[in-house]
């Protein structure tokens, strides 16, 4: 951070007009420097999608930078629409034969109209993420035609957001911190000159049922969330902020507050929910709210952001990446992505990375909840698709970055909820299927409800908590600790004791297949989307069937399941080429009568990726197989479904590729200014998405291999990033130069060998905790 210095005009000096600095050479050299963790701008945010995001995980805020009007969005990760509910149709378990025989008997259309009758859920649509409201803070006399040097930043690596600006001869600036330590988000308001910050603060709300209060020099927003449909609102709110006037005056308005004359205001705002648990919503907002605001209280903003800098950094810093720089490192944000595609800026891909890392930090703490289809930020009582989790993909995809990217503690969130819905997804295992064990489709929400919504076509997939069930595995290969595997025991088990029970007989083959069941949202152009057997359910089956019952053999645990579940892994269906020449998307060669070849989504290539069954080396007909419904499929998608194939192309080994496509991503029609993934509208997993390709154009891993820039582009001819993390407590750094390895540095925190590949050679080295394993291009000769 930097301190405030004026020179005798009263005119900002350390951090003077940004025009000013711009047009000295070395203030350019400086900015562009700083631009490796910066986002910056010439003017306000006019839309949400240009505003600043901060967060701590639990609590955040959109800055928009205004100058005569600045607004903080807020939110809390736990507003949320209704209550606890039950959401399993009670028709459900009689109807489900009827529906699989018309499904076997290829009378899709008749199984989709009985199926959205009887099996899918009541309500049909699962509760809507929300937003507590804004805070306004109106500042009079600050006319932005009289403003200059405008500059407005987020600071990646201290968790930063500030607007600076000058009106006659006065420099303003604000700073926005949300703070993981305090948890409270604090504002500073500063001038140049005694006694120039007045403002007006005031509350508004989307919410139906809310009020706002002056309390002395608190400000206080309170309400009750909205129904989700016949559910009634079960949660209160409480948005509180204390106003500390350095000099001037605070007094009432109404219901606002106003500040009149001071040298500077200091902001602390607090959030809170009673919600406890997804079924215990006796929590106390204002008991909480004012907890926070007291504890904060004795701490001066400078204290507030230094203390959430370092704990920002305590992870943000494991990983740092350089791709190289160019002139346009010098730009601003905005400017940047929309020259994105016609420019050489890696520094932007590099920019994109870290600014993915600080969004999973700012919106997935220990304790907090996980991040959703937005992470944390949301304006609208009713957003996209509810802004739930959506684990058909893009939960799981929200995730891919965690170990990679040496934040493991962030996907602690994703664990919690995954042990949550396999409590609620016990009841819908029993109640929808009569089955034991647990499941949950394609979405859930606060109240982790599991049943089928939306609609059969979309709905009406029973994987998601499977796939989820392999990032509980993915925690233990990265970080191997018996205690954590004794815990997820119950939960992988559950999911395999759930297909076990389900999977039904193909009389043709022999096969055990899913039924009902779907590729996800995708229609194969005969009469439904509905099916048995689609590739990706298979696939899911095979790593949590082989990952329960690897956690098996840790633990020495239940040797009569492991055989049950190995009886039935034999009789999965295997995957199949198709006559394009392409992976076959569902049991019969449909893919080219889909409803849309160009799909976003593109669920049968998960063994490839995230997956690990199809391999350009060990399974090369099905390698090609994978890269021919790629090429069908086309580059171009939504956002996260972009980021998707970045990563398929990337374990492909095409780094010209995959870096085409990251390309397109970072440029205007994907991202935001703001840098947003634009899905579009905005959804915050082809963020995440986007940066695990880049991670995997540098390192891929599976088990004890590690392979060194697998996918390096010809774009990026020299580089470096430290930090990163493989499989089995090893983190890698890596320099290159020229397009070769110049150096890798392996250290482990557990004993054993490692297969390393570059180029395709290998060499095997050992791992010795608190030792340095260095390999050179020489060693790979």
């Amino acid at each position: 951070m930097r301190d405030w210095a004026f020179d005798r005009r009263g005119a900002m000096g350390l951090f003077a007009v940004a025009g000013a600095a711009l047009a000295a050479p070395r203030a350019r050299a400086k900015r562009a420097a700083a631009a490796a963790n910066l986002l910056w701008y010439e003017q306000p945010a006019r839309e949400w999608t240009e505003a600043l995001p901060i967060g701590n995980g639990r609590i955040g805020a959109m800055v928009f930078g205004g100058i005569g009007e600045e607004r903080l969005q807020l939110n809390e990760d736990t507003l949320w629409a209704g209550g606890p509910y039950d959401p399993v149709n009670p028709a459900a378990k009689a109807a489900l034969p009827e529906v699989r025989r018309l499904i076997f008997e290829g009378r899709f259309a008749e199984a989709e109209k009985l199926a959205n009758e009887k099996l899918m859920a009541t309500p049909l649509r699962q509760a809507a993420y929300q937003t507590i409201g804004s805070l306004g803070i109106a500042m009079p006399g600050l006319d932005a035609v009289r403003a200059t040097g405008y500059r407005r930043s987020l600071d990646l690596d201290a968790a930063l957001a500030e607007t600076e600006f000058a009106i006659d001869g006065v420099a303003y600036r604000r700073r926005v911190i949300a703070s993981p330590v305090d948890q409270v988000i604090a504002v500073e308001l500063g001038a140049s000159r005694p006694g120039a910050v007045s403002c007006r603060l005031s509350f508004t709300s989307p919410e139906k049922k809310w009020t706002m209060r002056a309390d002395g020099n608190a400000l206080v927003l309170s309400g009750q969330n909205d129904p989700h449909g016949a559910i009634a609102g079960a949660l209160r709110f409480e948005a509180r902020v204390e106003v500390e006037a350095r000099g001037g005056r605070v007094r009432a308005e109404g219901d606002a507050l106003v500040v009149e004359g001071a040298d500077g205001v200091t902001l602390r705002i607090a959030m809170a929910t009673s919600y406890k648990r997804y079924d215990d919503v006796s929590g106390d907002p204002t008991a909480i709210t004012t907890r926070q605001i007291a504890a904060a209280r004795g701490k001066g903003f400078a204290a507030l952001a230094a203390a959430t800098a370092a704990e920002h950094r305590r992870l943000f810093q494991r990983v740092t990446l350089d791709l190289g720089s160019t002139p346009a490192a010098a730009l601003p944000t905005d400017r940047r992505i929309r020259e994105s595609e016609s420019s050489d800026d890696p520094a932007l891909a590099a920019l994109y990375f870290q600014y993915a890392r600080y969004l999973l930090i700012c919106s997935s703490r220990p304790g907090t909840q996980a991040a959703n289809l937005q992470g944390i930020w949301n304006d609208k009582p009713s957003p996209p698709w509810g802004s739930k989790y959506t684990i058909n993909i893009n939960t799981e995809m929200n995730y891919w970055p965690a170990h990679t990217t040496n934040l493991a503690e962030c996907a602690e969130p994703l664990v919690q909820l995954v042990r949550e819905i396999a409590e609620t997804g016990a009841k819908t295992a029993r109640d929808m299927y009569g089955a034991r064990g647990w499941v949950c489709h394609h979405n859930t929400d606060l109240w982790r409800a599991t049943a089928p919504i939306d609609g059969a076509k979309y709905g009406l997939w029973p994987m998601g908590g499977a796939w989820l069930c392999t990032h509980l595995w993915e925690r233990y290969e990265y970080a191997p600790d018996r205690a954590y595997l004794e815990s997820i025991w119950p939960i992988l088990a559950g999911a395999c004791r759930f297909f076990l029970d389900t999977l039904q007989v193909d009389a043709e083959t022999g096969h055990l297949v899913t039924n009902p069941s779907l590729s996800p949202e995708n229609g194969h152009g005969h009469g439904s989307s509905l099916i048995f057997a689609p590739t990706m359910d298979s696939q899911i089956l095979r790593d949590l069937f082989d990952q329960t019952v690897a956690a098996a053999g840790v633990l020495g645990r239940d040797a009569a399941l492991v055989r049950e579940i190995g009886a039935a892994r034999a009789k999965l269906p295997p995957m199949r080429v198709g006559r394009q020449g392409q992976l076959q998307e569902w049991p019969f060669d449909w893919d080219d009568d889909a409803e849309d070849v160009h799909h976003r989504h593109v669920s049968h290539l998960y063994g490839l990726y995230p997956s690990h069954q199809i391999d350009p080396e060990r399974t090369t007909e099905l390698a090609a197989a994978a890269k021919r419904s790629l090429e069908i499929r086309g580059d171009k998608a939504t956002g996260w479904a972009t980021a998707w194939r970045i990563n398929l192309w990337a374990r492909l080994r095409d780094g010209d590729h995959a870096h085409g496509i990251l390309k397109f991503l970072l440029g205007p029609e994907r991202t935001y200014p703001n840098m947003f993934d634009a899905h579009p509208p905005f959804q915050i997993d082809g963020n995440f998405g986007g940066a695990a390709g880049i991670v995997e154009m540098l390192v891929q891993n599976r088990g004890a291999r590690i392979d060194l820039l697998p996918a390096l582009p010809g774009a990026w001819r020299e580089g470096r990033a430290n930090g990163l993390r493989t499989r089995g407590g090893c983190t890698i750094d890596l320099s290159w130069r020229n397009g070769k390895l110049e150096q890798a540095r392996l250290r482990g925190t557990i004993a054993g060998t490692r297969e390393v590949h570059l180029g395709g050679k290998a060499r095997t080295v050992r791992i010795v905790p608190g030792r340095e394993v260095r390999l050179s291009a020489r060693d790979f000769a």
